[in-house]
């Protein structure tokens, strides 16, 4: 997911997408710890979505109080 198309998205998307990203990412560490799972940079790239939407939520945060 690209840093555009997050910004393109309102804060309760955003929101949403945070909670599936994490819950993702919890069903990708279980996969890794049973030996399922097939590509381990799923993990950094899902670890990195949730970083860039945490990041623009608070930006968004940080306009409002201005």
């Amino acid at each position: 997911m690209k840093a555009n198309e997050i910004r393109k998205m309102t804060s309760s998307d955003l929101e949403k997408e945070l909670v599936e990203k994490k819950s993702e990412l919890f069903k990708l560490r279980f996969q890794l710890a049973t030996n399922g799972l097939d590509n381990p940079m799923k993990i950094k790239n899902t670890k990195r979505d949730i970083a860039k939407i945490k990041t623009i939520l608070k930006e968004r945060e940080i306009a409002e109080e201005e």
